[in-house]
């Protein structure tokens, strides 16, 4: 089941989404609801981000080959982890399908895409086995982690390299049931692909990465852990599309657009 938030006529509800119909749900998608008899065509709503994470994780480095050639393209030895790592990142940055990625006026050209899963959580939960772990998984949505490298190499909590308003797409929606070991992750700009590995791949599980979590952290409906990506990325530019499709989920697509400088912006860059 396709779990949807949307906006119409300036009020924010959920729904089911069925082919090209969106019915609304009245009540919380992690705790009870019931189905009404709205329906709307899902071209006259407004998709938004599907859901309002309380907490928002990201798994680091969690695919071989992006460890690897990350580390060749920085002339060094891969560094594979240990054990799950997980870090942060800020709300302020998600943005829904179809809404437009912003390259800040002085980043660098080295702004690029990451697609990946994102798993959602649906309910409460701590000291949760590995076992058990994707019980408490509401359901999975796809991400797109922008980061503007240069930033990300001097920044060191990459407060802005992975943060930047808009750098954070999500959605778009939240699909119920998958079946993890079939998925396939494609990237797309411009219709050309320029990334595709199966979803499931990662050095460690996501059962794996709840439950490690969950020793020290209370997970929450609605928090959402991004699994990280594979392979080497590339540079999105001004104009460009940008998709990350995975089987069974959907596609998540979002224009790019560079901002301009200012007047004021550029007198600022030349007095620096």
């Amino acid at each position: 089941m396709k779990i949807c938030r949307f906006k119409s006529l300036d009020r924010v509800a959920y729904g089911v989404v069925d082919g090209v119909t969106v019915t609304e749900i009245m009540g919380d998608p992690f705790g009870r609801y019931d189905m009404t008899s709205i329906r709307r065509h899902i071209d006259r709503v407004e998709i938004l981000v599907p859901c309002q994470p309380p907490t928002f994780y990201a798994a680091g480095l969690n695919y071989l080959a992006h460890v690897t050639e990350t580390a060749e393209a920085r002339g060094e030895e891969p560094d594979v982890p240990e054990k799950p790592d997980i870090g942060y990142r800020a709300v302020n940055a998600l943005i829904a399908h179809g809404e437009t990625i912003v390259i800040p006026w002085d980043a660098t050209e080295e702004v690029q895409y990451e697609g990946e899963l994102v798993a959602v959580i649906g309910k409460k939960v701590k000291n949760v086995s590995e076992e058990e772990a994707l019980d408490c998984v509401f359901g999975y949505t796809i991400g797109n982690d922008v980061s503007e490298r240069s930033w990300q190499r001097s920044d060191r909590t990459m407060w802005r390299s992975k943060n930047s308003d808009t750098f954070k797409p999500m959605g778009p929606w939240i699909e119920t049931k998958v079946n993890l070991r079939r998925m396939m992750t494609t990237v797309r700009i411009n219709d050309e692909v320029v990334s595709e590995f199966p979803t499931n791949s990662m050095v460690f599980g996501i059962a794996e990465y709840i439950s490690t979590m969950s020793r020290n952290i209370t997970l929450y409906p609605g928090d959402v852990i991004w699994m990280g990506t594979d392979g080497a990325t590339q540079n999105l530019k001004d104009g460009d599309v940008v998709e990350v499709e995975i089987s069974g989920i959907g596609v998540l697509r979002n224009p790019v657009v560079r901002e301009a400088a200012s007047e004021e912006k550029s007198t600022e860059e030349g007095n620096e």
